[in-house]
C-alpha cells in the first residue's frame, strides 16, 4: 500500500490552478451566495411551530422516531404519543431545530397589532408577555369572559354582550341596593363604564369575605396600559348620619385582573355594619350611595373640562 510522506505534500488554492479567466470552473473559486429554494423565514418559522399547540417551541424540543417535532408542554398533553404519526415519543431531543431556533431573530407576534420589534428567538417570548400590543382581556367581572382584544373592541363588547352600564362624564353618584345584606358572599354588581378625557374606565363594586370579616367594595380600573393609567387619578365617597369614608387613588389598568385588584385591596373597603349604618338606618336592607369622580393629572397651563353625570 501506498503511503504519502507530509514533507512533501503542498496545500494550493484552486484559483492558483485556474488561471484562464475564461475556464469553466473558474466561477466557482470565489465565495457564493446560495439561496436554498422554499427556505425563507417564513417556513423556518413554521417549522418551529409546535403542531398541537402553534405556538413558537422552545428548548427542549421533542421529536418522535418520525422526526415529528413538539414543545415540551404539549408532550405531556398527548400522553407521550405523536400527534402526527401516534407513535411513542420517548426522550428524543430534536437538538439540530433548537440550534436552528438559536440562530434565528423575529418579529413580535403581535407585529399585525402595530409591533415593530424584532427580538432573537429566545427573547421574543419574554418581551411577548409584556408587549403593549398584546391584546387585552376583557375588564367584566361577573363571568370568566375569555374575549380579548383592542380597547374599541372590548368597550363594544361589553356594551352588546355583557349590557354593562355605559356613561359619559367623570362624575358619578351610584346607589347600589340589595335585600338580605347578611347573606351576600361574593356578590359582584354590574359593571359601569365610563368615557372620559378621550378614555374609558371601569367602576366595581361587590361584597366578599376579607379573612373573616364580610366587606364592600368599590375601586376604578382604567381601560389601557399601567403608563397611561398613572395620568389620571379617582376619587371615591360613601357615608350618610354626619359620616363618611373617602378613598383616593390611582386606577389600575386591566392588564390586571379584576381579582388582583381586589385582592390587593387597592379601593374603597368598606366594613358590612359601616354599610349597613350608612343605608339611612336600615339594617335589613343595603342602600349605599357611592359618590366619586375622575380626573386627568395637569401641568397648571392645562386646562381640562368635566362633564357631570348623576345616574
Amino acid at each position: 500500500m501506498a503511503t504519502i510522506e507530509m514533507d512533501s505534500v503542498e496545500c494550493v488554492s484552486s484559483s492558483d490552478l485556474i488561471e484562464d479567466e475564461d475556464h469553466p470552473l473558474k466561477k466557482f473559486s470565489k465565495p457564493q451566495n446560495i439561496l436554498l429554494s422554499g427556505i425563507g423565514p417564513k417556513s423556518v418559522h413554521e417549522l418551529l411551530e409546535c403542531p398541537v399547540c402553534t405556538n413558537s417551541m422552545y428548548p427542549p424540543i421533542h421529536q418522535c422516531h418520525n422526526g415529528h417535532t413538539l414543545c415540551s408542554t404539549c408532550k405531556t398533553r398527548v400522553h407521550n404519543r405523536c400527534p402526527t404519526c401516534k407513535q411513542e415519543l420517548g426522550d428524543i431531543r430534536c437538538l439540530a431545530l433548537e440550534k436552528v431556533a438559536e440562530s434565528l431573530e423575529l418579529p413580535c407576534k403581535y407585529c399585525s397589532l402595530g409591533c415593530p420589534e424584532i427580538f432573537p428567538y429566545y427573547s421574543k417570548l419574554k418581551h411577548e408577555a409584556v408587549c403593549n400590543f398584546r391584546p387585552y382581556n376583557c375588564p367584566y367581572a361577573g363571568s370568566e369572559c375569555s374575549v380579548t382584544g383592542d380597547i374599541p373592541c372590548l368597550v363594544a363588547h361589553l356594551r352588546d354582550d355583557h349590557k354593562v352600564d355605559m356613561h359619559s362624564g367623570s362624575t358619578f353618584n351610584h346607589r347600589y341596593v340589595k335585600s338580605n345584606p347578611r347573606e351576600v358572599e361574593n356578590a359582584t354588581w354590574m359593571l359601569t363604564v365610563f368615557h372620559c378625557f378621550g378614555q374609558y374606565f371601569c367602576l366595581h363594586f361587590e361584597a366578599f369575605q376579607l379573612g373573616i370579616a364580610p366587606v364592600y367594595m368599590a375601586f376604578i380600573r382604567f381601560m389601557g396600559n399601567e403608563v397611561e393609567a398613572r395620568n389620571y387619578s379617582y376619587s371615591l365617597e360613601v357615608g350618610a348620619n354626619g359620616r363618611k369614608l373617602i378613598w383616593e387613588g390611582t386606577p389600575r389598568s386591566i392588564r390586571d385582573s379584576h381579582r388582583k385588584v381586589r385582592d390587593s385591596h387597592d379601593g374603597l373597603i368598606i366594613q358590612r355594619n359601616v354599610a349597613l349604618f350608612f343605608s339611612c338606618g336600615d339594617r335589613k336592607e343595603l342602600k349605599l350611595r357611592v359618590t366619586g369622580r375622575i380626573w386627568k393629572e395637569q401641568n397648571s397651563d392645562d386646562v381640562v373640562c368635566m362633564s357631570n353625570l348623576c345616574s
